[in-house]
Protein backbone atom coordinates (compact mmCIF):
# COMPACT_ATOMS: atom_id res chain seq x y z
CA UNK A 1 0.00 0.00 0.00
CA UNK A 2 1.38 3.04 -0.79
CA UNK A 3 -0.50 5.47 0.99
CA UNK A 4 -3.80 7.49 1.04
CA UNK A 5 -5.37 7.91 -2.61
CA UNK A 6 -9.03 9.23 -1.55
CA UNK A 7 -10.87 11.33 1.12
CA UNK A 8 -9.78 14.28 3.40
CA UNK A 9 -6.13 14.38 4.49
CA UNK A 10 -5.70 12.92 7.71
CA UNK A 11 -3.45 16.34 8.98
CA UNK A 12 -4.26 19.68 9.28
CA UNK A 13 -1.77 21.42 7.11
CA UNK A 14 -0.92 25.00 7.59
CA UNK A 15 -3.00 27.50 5.04
CA UNK A 16 -0.92 30.80 3.97
CA UNK A 17 -2.70 33.33 5.47
CA UNK A 18 -2.03 37.00 4.70
CA UNK A 19 -3.60 40.79 6.47
CA UNK A 20 -6.44 41.73 5.50
CA UNK A 21 -6.29 44.85 2.72
CA UNK A 22 -9.77 46.46 4.35
CA UNK A 23 -8.98 46.99 7.58
CA UNK A 24 -4.74 46.14 7.34
CA UNK A 25 -4.88 43.01 9.96
CA UNK A 26 -6.58 45.41 12.89
CA UNK A 27 -9.80 43.27 12.69
CA UNK A 28 -11.85 46.50 12.72
CA UNK A 29 -12.97 49.48 10.52
CA UNK A 30 -13.61 52.90 11.90
CA UNK A 31 -16.98 53.73 11.10
CA UNK A 32 -19.43 57.19 11.36
CA UNK A 33 -18.60 57.22 15.07
CA UNK A 34 -16.60 54.42 16.45
CA UNK A 35 -14.91 51.52 15.69
CA UNK A 36 -16.38 48.47 13.95
CA UNK A 37 -15.57 44.45 13.13
CA UNK A 38 -14.24 44.31 9.56
CA UNK A 39 -16.83 41.92 7.58
CA UNK A 40 -14.32 41.28 5.21
CA UNK A 41 -12.53 39.07 7.09
CA UNK A 42 -14.89 38.50 9.81
CA UNK A 43 -13.22 40.69 12.31
CA UNK A 44 -9.71 38.58 12.31
CA UNK A 45 -7.65 40.00 10.31
CA UNK A 46 -6.53 37.19 8.05
CA UNK A 47 -7.51 36.26 4.98
CA UNK A 48 -6.09 33.07 2.73
CA UNK A 49 -2.82 34.27 0.79
CA UNK A 50 -4.02 33.03 -2.05
CA UNK A 51 -7.63 33.91 -2.79
CA UNK A 52 -7.89 36.85 -0.56
CA UNK A 53 -11.15 35.47 1.06
CA UNK A 54 -11.89 35.24 4.51
CA UNK A 55 -11.99 31.81 6.15
CA UNK A 56 -15.10 30.49 7.51
CA UNK A 57 -14.33 30.70 11.03
CA UNK A 58 -13.85 26.70 12.21
CA UNK A 59 -11.45 27.17 9.85
CA UNK A 60 -10.07 29.78 10.88
CA UNK A 61 -9.11 28.86 14.29
CA UNK A 62 -7.42 26.18 13.37
CA UNK A 63 -4.89 27.64 10.98
CA UNK A 64 -4.26 30.67 13.89
CA UNK A 65 -3.65 27.59 16.50
CA UNK A 66 -1.43 25.81 14.32
CA UNK A 67 0.67 29.19 13.61
CA UNK A 68 0.63 29.83 17.20
CA UNK A 69 2.11 26.21 17.44
CA UNK A 70 4.78 26.94 14.93
CA UNK A 71 5.66 30.63 16.73
CA UNK A 72 6.02 28.95 19.90
CA UNK A 73 7.80 26.07 19.02
CA UNK A 74 10.15 28.81 16.96
CA UNK A 75 10.75 30.87 19.89
CA UNK A 76 11.46 28.18 22.34
CA UNK A 77 14.25 27.03 19.88
CA UNK A 78 15.85 30.71 19.59
CA UNK A 79 15.73 30.36 23.12
CA UNK A 80 17.45 27.70 23.85
CA UNK A 81 19.82 28.66 21.20
CA UNK A 82 20.88 32.03 22.97
CA UNK A 83 20.40 30.63 26.61
CA UNK A 84 23.50 28.23 25.87
CA UNK A 85 26.70 29.55 27.05
CA UNK A 86 30.10 29.49 24.77
CA UNK A 87 33.45 30.94 25.32
CA UNK A 88 34.95 31.35 28.61
CA UNK A 89 31.55 31.61 30.54
CA UNK A 90 30.68 27.88 29.20
CA UNK A 91 33.41 26.72 31.48
CA UNK A 92 31.81 28.35 34.45
CA UNK A 93 28.44 27.24 33.43
CA UNK A 94 28.99 23.68 32.12
CA UNK A 95 29.64 21.02 34.82
CA UNK A 96 32.97 19.15 33.88
CA UNK A 97 33.41 16.74 36.33
CA UNK A 98 37.57 17.32 36.45
CA UNK A 99 37.67 18.69 39.78
CA UNK A 100 38.32 17.23 43.12
CA UNK A 101 35.61 14.74 44.02
CA UNK A 102 33.99 15.17 40.63
CA UNK A 103 33.02 18.88 41.19
CA UNK A 104 33.39 21.65 38.74
CA UNK A 105 37.20 22.39 37.52
CA UNK A 106 37.68 25.52 36.17
CA UNK A 107 41.41 26.47 36.32
CA UNK A 108 41.05 29.24 38.46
Amino acid sequence: MTGKSHGPSLKAKPIDLKHCQVCMGKAVVMGVFHELPCTACHASGWVSADTGEALPPEVLVTQLGLLLNIYQQRLIANSQALSKAWGAERNYQDGNRLGAGGTNYTGD
